[in-house]
């Protein structure tokens, strides 16, 4: 039976017989210990089919193919796809791991129960909301500074409109940061590894989209009350009737600044501005 779980990432990079395009975005995760400590944040997790965005040379397949009883990959890069197949042949013929040429944000992603992924970083934010709507649980590597603010408590200075979006689906938790020299190449940055962990959210709102819509126009003046926040961005929102959303609202949550609000403060005024502003579209 072959083993998984202790190839050599320059190695893999060497047979890959092509190095990273850092125009394409991709920075491989080289640092055995790192790549090795991947799969324990995922204990616990179902793995029955894992879903890994961006393989490349494929480190980080090898671990998943360790740990998990079925692995997809997604890889846009169509040199790597063809390297994934033939490095792990005997997972391909076994049924264990399947390698999707394509790009993420466009392909339909298969039934998968959680996925691990080291994201390429200009594509991440898309990437990551477009996961976290299917309800499973997630460990993704981000820039650090993307993680941060998705992990982000209300007022705190990395609170925005990434930590409320991202905690309508999710609990993220920030588990480990990895320095730049963990890749090669070296990306400018220092990444971090976040685990996500589906759960309902204890409010409710109107529609999903107006909900981010809202969240989305409130957040571009987030220095600002919500008062003024709410008026100035009704092309964004689509309220057709800001003023009356202000007037009906608490004058309480209408003088504090965006990044005071907890999330459920943010379903209520979404929910009321859903209600009596009118917006021009809404719904699911």
């Amino acid at each position: 039976m072959t083993e998984y779980g202790n190839r050599d990432p320059d190695a893999l990079v060497r047979r890959a017989g092509k190095r990273a395009d850092t125009r394409q975005d991709q920075h491989f995760l080289v640092d055995d210990r790192v790549l090795d400590r991947i799969p324990s944040y995922a204990e616990g997790l179902d793995l029955a089919h894992v879903l890994e965005i961006g393989g490349g040379p494929g480190a980080l397949t090898d671990r998943l193919l360790a740990v998990a009883d079925r692995v997809t990959v997604v890889e846009r890069d169509p040199d790597f796809a063809a390297h994934l197949r033939t490095e792990f042949a005997d997972a391909v013929a076994a049924d264990r791991l399947t390698v999707v040429e394509g790009d993420a944000l466009d392909i339909e992603l298969p039934d998968f129960t959680a996925s691990v992924s080291n994201l390429p970083y200009g594509a991440s934010s898309e990437i990551a909301f477009r996961l976290l709507p299917e309800g499973k649980p997630t460990v993704l590597m981000f820039q650090r500074e993307f993680a941060e603010r998705m992990a982000a408590d209300p007022g705190t200075d990395d609170y925005g409109r990434l930590s409320v979006t991202a905690g309508h689906y999710a609990d993220a938790e920030l588990v480990e940061t990895v320095p730049k020299g963990a890749f090669d190449p070296q990306p400018r940055v220092t990444s971090a590894l976040v685990r996500t962990t589906p759960r309902e959210p204890d409010y409710t709102v109107p529609s999903d989209d107006f909900f981010m819509d809202f969240l989305r126009a409130v957040f571009t003046q987030r220095r600002k009350t919500m008062r003024n926040a709410v008026r100035n961005t009704a092309h964004i929102s689509g309220l057709g009737d800001p003023d009356a959303v202000v007037d009906a609202a608490d004058e309480e949550l209408m003088g504090a600044r965006a990044g005071n609000l907890t999330p459920a403060d943010f379903a209520d005024l979404a929910s009321l501005a859903y209600e009596v502003g009118q917006p021009e579209q809404g719904g699911d």
